[in-house]
Formats: C-alpha cells, sequence, structure tokens
C-alpha cells in the first residue's frame, strides 16, 4: 500500500471540519481522540485527515508543531488500517491530541493502533 500523505488526502474544508465537530462520532485512546464522519466526497481517496492540538496545553509553537508532526508520521504509516476498515467508503478524519507533554514515537505508534480497533469495533453493527 502506498504510505504517502500527499496534499489530497489532508482536510482542509472548513465546512467539512465544522461538521464534523457537530455530527461526528468519536473515539479515544489516551492521549489521542478521532472524530469521524462519514462523507460523500468524490474525490480518490478514501479517508481525509487532520491532526489538532490544544494550545492551551502547549503554549510554544514549537511543541504543538512537533507533536502534529508525529501523529501525521505516525498516522502515514498506519493507514492502511483505517483504509481497510472504510469499505470503499468516504471518511473524513480528525485526531486530537489530548496529552499534557510531548510524546514518545513508540508510545504514539501503539496508541494509534489500538485507536483503530476501537475505531473499526465501533463501524460493525
Amino acid at each position: 500500500m502506498d504510505q504517502s500523505f500527499g496534499n489530497q488526502q489532508r482536510l482542509k474544508n472548513k465546512i467539512l471540519i465544522g461538521k464534523l465537530f457537530s455530527q461526528g462520532s468519536s473515539v479515544s485512546k489516551y492521549p489521542l481522540r478521532l472524530v469521524y464522519l462519514k462523507t460523500e466526497q468524490n474525490s480518490d481517496t478514501p479517508v481525509k485527515v487532520a491532526v489538532s492540538v490544544s494550545k492551551r496545553s502547549f503554549k510554544k509553537a514549537v511543541d504543538r508543531n512537533r507533536i502534529k508532526r508525529l501523529v501525521r508520521e505516525v498516522y502515514r504509516l498506519n493507514k492502511d488500517l483505517f483504509i481497510r476498515e472504510t469499505d470503499s467508503e468516504s471518511y473524513a478524519f480528525i485526531f486530537l491530541y489530548t496529552g499534557r507533554e510531548v510524546p514518545i514515537f513508540d508510545d504514539l505508534q501503539n496508541t494509534l493502533v489500538r485507536l483503530s480497533e476501537k475505531f473499526k469495533q465501533q463501524l460493525k453493527p
């Protein structure tokens, strides 16, 4: 599977981001929270992703940007776990980092794998 995380896979639409927070469902595994929403996108990418880190928890932009880079990289390496579960349907994801300290890459990767399992369970009726 392609392990790139290109521009077309990023969630940038402000209207869709607003819908995510108002109508989306969520699943959590500390320190990550995944908010997702099924969409009617006609693009060739099944999942569009955004990452957010609270300014309240991390005052320095350097720390927020580092965490966002880590989360995007962990997602890039493990995105097939999420894409396999979508069954050719389009979804919009936003990953929210809820922790209070800068994470370690391996811990974040384990958390994302567990989060994908919880996501899979929530999709099944």
